[in-house]
């Protein structure tokens, strides 16, 4: 489990991180969005100990990122948004390197490799030099890098810029499959890869942490409620100040082309009750469905409330 507690980075006069506090569980893949220089890169370093901060704590399974650093970074894999690769080393020359300051036995540096490159797609590039290599498979060397010495979290800074669509969709593929065995921290500015990856998201505006929570709550509050859309096929038969006298049911709107747009009260599921009085008022209901924000949406209002 990652606890970060009142997290603060200042450059000089500038603060990059403000006093940010969040918790990622055991086994959760959680996303870090901001704009640029909102001081995503920054929190990264300090989570995984390679910039300290000026106030707050790192706690990584119970222990402090500061006042045990070799133990807390033995349990790490990171992944920064340039791949620290050697490019006059081959593949399986710097996995070996990476492997050896991990400290990892030599007994088990062969077949961690092994493990990882089958891992990451790359078994067949271990004798080719990294310099010689495309910008997608550098990426996977990097990440096999990250995955060498088998940590229990990986922090992963826009694994995906660069790449082409291909190798986006494989590399999503693979941080979607570790996220499931370890706790990922992700950063990105693409927000379908957010959307399809984390459960989590932490929403970050010039060193601020200003949301926090799984994109669906997000979606909610920052809705306003539980929005839903009905399509009725006799909207003439719809009677609104009926439907608004069921319990948690704060607004229906009509449509000409025979949607309803409705409104229903924060953390109250009224789709229940809504169907049996379209259905008794012979409204002809076609379809009911939960409308929920984007994420896109989501982070437009965070960082512009």
């Amino acid at each position: 489990m990652i606890q970060i507690e009142n997290l603060t980075k200042r450059f000089g006069q500038h603060v990059a991180v403000n006093g940010i506090s969040f918790t990622v569980g055991r086994g959760e893949t959680m996303g870090l969005l901001g704009p640029n220089g909102a001081g995503k890169t920054t929190m990264m370093r300090m989570i995984t100990g390679y910039l300290p901060p000026n106030d707050g704590r790192v706690v990584i399974d119970g222990l402090d990122m500061f006042d045990q650093p070799s133990e807390v970074k033995k349990r790490i894999g990171y992944l920064p948004e340039q791949p620290p690769v050697y490019m006059d080393l081959t593949v399986r020359e710097y996995l070996e390197f990476a492997a050896r300051i991990r400290a990892l036995p030599g007994n088990r540096v062969k077949r961690q490799i092994e493990l990882v490159v089958e891992r990451c797609g790359i078994s067949d590039k271990l004798g080719r030099l990294i310099g010689n290599l495309s910008k997608g498979y550098r990426q996977r060397v990097g990440l096999a890098q990250a995955l060498v010495h088998n940590p229990d979290i990986l922090i992963l800074d826009e694994p995906t810029v660069g790449l082409d669509p291909v190798q986006i969709v494989e590399i999503r593929e693979l941080v979607r499959e570790l996220g499931r065995e370890r706790t990922v921290i992700l950063s990105s500015h693409i927000m379908q890869e957010i959307t399809t990856i984390c459960e989590k998201v932490a929403i970050i505006n010039q060193g601020k942490l200003v949301a926090f929570d799984s994109i669906a709550n997000l979606s909610s509050a920052m809705s306003g409620g539980q929005r839903l859309t009905a399509i009725v096929s006799r909207p003439g038969n719809v009677d609104r100040a009926r439907l608004l006298s069921l319990p948690h049911l704060l607004s229906v709107e009509s449509r000409p082309d025979g949607y309803l747009d409705i409104l229903g009260e924060r953390g109250w599921d009224v789709r229940e009750p809504l169907a049996r009085e379209l259905y008794e008022m012979d409204s002809g209901l076609l379809e009911l469905r939960l409308v929920s924000l984007t994420l896109e949406e989501v982070f437009l209002k965070a960082i512009t409330s």
